[in-house]
């Protein structure tokens, strides 16, 4: 039996000739749309019905798409851990099965993270940018030890995160729905409290939570206004959980020092955003993942995650 798969993860269409011969062996056929950033629900719409599983990146699977491609799609292999943009109760209700890499990008999210801290803290762009332009300036920097810094969202990479930063002596706070294990909290000091606490005491606040219905737009103009005005909000997790506007409002007003932003409610982040003509802002085109040996580890996996979900047996020595 021949399959056919939508093949749109964008990490993956670069390099899709190197499992070639794994896809042959099961004899899946692969759909390959010209991919950008993601497919839209009206994109996905267009290859309703035509496709067995898909392999994809941060595709709109809605509601409506995975009725419209149902029954004949078995399996959403999701390339990296996110599946926010997937409705997971429709794949339930219609036994789709819903396949993603946990844990994929901690320890290079987490590294991504410090080093935001450290060029806000020792201000290195800046004085690179000012030194060649001509001038010789100083600027002052802290060390981080002096430095506080609020997680949102103390799970894997919120763990990961607090472990970088009191290795440089920063004293840290944390917030989440759910409850942290109590040997993290005891092993690392981080003190636990609620979100208002916690930004009204951080010199820098890091969101690595979840998309979900509780954290969209959690960062909007009544929270930013409870964070210290030379804090700084970095946001490696989704560009939804923080209201764009507001930041930008409150980074116009200087209610805010600074921000580091690797996602953004709409991504390519538009050519018009003020974002992209703000000094105090560091951007980065959502690529905290960045690491050769995590996306090896995620390539593999996304595609044995489609096989299984195809009903057909893999075997570790594919790889």
């Amino acid at each position: 039996m021949k399959y056919k798969v939508l093949f749109t993860a964008p990490y993956m269409i670069p390099v899709v000739d190197r499992f070639q011969s794994i896809f042959d062996r099961f004899d899946i056929e692969l759909m390959i749309p010209d991919v950008r950033e993601r497919m839209e629900e009206a994109d996905l719409l267009q290859y309703a019905g035509q496709f067995d599983g898909t392999i994809c990146g941060d595709d709109r699977y809605t509601a409506r798409v995975i009725e419209a491609c149902h029954p004949r799609l078995r399996v959403i292999s999701k390339w990296g851990t996110g599946a926010d943009s997937i409705d997971a109760e429709a794949c339930s209700r219609y036994e789709i099965k819903l396949g993603r890499t946990q844990n994929a990008f901690t320890l290079p999210v987490a590294d991504t993270v410090l080093g935001y801290i450290l060029a806000f803290a020792r201000r290195q762009p800046w004085m690179d940018r000012e030194m060649k332009s001509g001038k010789w300036e100083k600027l002052p920097g802290k060390s981080l030890s002096e430095c506080t810094l609020g997680i949102i969202g103390v799970g894997n990479i919120g763990k990961a995160v607090t472990r970088r930063a009191r290795a440089f002596g920063m004293q840290t706070y944390g917030t989440d729905i759910v409850e942290i294990d109590h040997v993290f909290i005891a092993e690392t000091g981080i003190e636990m409290t609620d979100l208002q606490t916690l930004l009204a005491h951080s010199d820098f606040v890091s969101i690595n939570c979840d998309l979900n219905p509780t954290s969209y737009h959690l960062i909007n103009s009544d929270t930013l206004a409870l964070m210290k005005s030379h804090a700084v909000l970095i946001n490696t997790a989704r560009g939804p959980i923080v209201e764009e506007q507001a930041l930008i409002e409150a980074l116009q007003i200087e209610r805010l020092a600074g921000a580091a932003l690797d996602v953004f409610e709409q991504e390519p982040l538009p050519l018009e955003s003020p974002l992209l003509k703000m000094d105090n802002v560091l951007l980065a085109p959502h690529n905290a993942n960045s690491s050769p040996a995590a996306w090896e580890r995620v390539h593999w996996n996304t595609i044995r995650n489609l096989i299984e979900g195809l009903g057909l047996e893999y075997h570790p020595v594919y790889a």
